[in-house]
């Protein structure tokens, strides 16, 4: 196993990488699949504060104290000046919510910026497969089963983030809330599952 800073790495799977660990940026994988569940081009998509929050399961004063201490920044718009409104990416979404989660875990806060820093590189096909694991101490991203159980057997007590869980979570909540288009501010409706259950009632009668 590799650990921050100890340059070494065992034989048979490949070694388990701490976050903090300072990697060759790896090449975006082709073909993967770039639509929200509504069929939107996810990169041309944006959420306001509100959406965010709810899909992240967080409050509003914490989304705004996150934003405001950098811990998690909206990548599409900062709220700068009266009227301005915070605009955040899936990405930014899904940041949140991981972010909720390690610290309800009790992982460190200076962890927890480490692990932003290193969600915000990783392109969307490295985090659909991504395990964050932590033993207290240090953030790790495994890519494999095998790179979780050789973390495991390492005999400490570590908790692990599913992120291609979290981000089919973000994906669904944020597929009933309102978007806007980038580019034009267009609002696009969430889908609500009370409504398409309406609509089918309606055609029966």
């Amino acid at each position: 196993m590799r650990s921050t800073g100890d340059g070494m790495a065992a034989s048979g799977p490949p070694p388990v990488r701490s976050v903090a660990d300072r990697c060759t940026p790896r090449p975006p994988a082709g073909n993967e699949d770039r639509r929200t569940a509504c069929g939107h081009d996810r990169a041309a998509v944006v959420y306001r504060g509100p959406a965010a929050c709810a899909a992240a399961g967080i409050t509003y004063r914490q989304l705004d104290y996150w934003a405001r201490t950098g811990l998690v920044e909206p990548s599409v718009r900062p709220e700068r000046g009266a009227g301005a409104h915070r605009l955040y990416s899936f990405q930014d979404v899904l940041v949140l919510k991981i972010v909720k989660r390690l610290l309800d875990t009790g992982v460190s806060l200076q962890n927890i910026r480490t692990a932003v820093r290193h969600l915000r590189d990783s392109e969307p096909p490295d985090l659909a497969r991504m395990t964050l694991m932590c033993d207290g101490a240090t953030v790790y991203e495994c890519s494999s089963p095998d790179q979780v159980v050789d973390l495991l057997q390492g005999g400490q007590g570590v908790f692990g983030i599913a992120v291609g869980v979290v981000w089919r979570d973000v994906e669904n909540a944020l597929a009933q809330l309102h978007g806007e288009q980038v580019d034009t501010g267009e609002t696009l409706v969430g889908f609500h599952p009370g409504d398409e259950l309406a609509r089918r009632r309606n055609r029966a009668v």
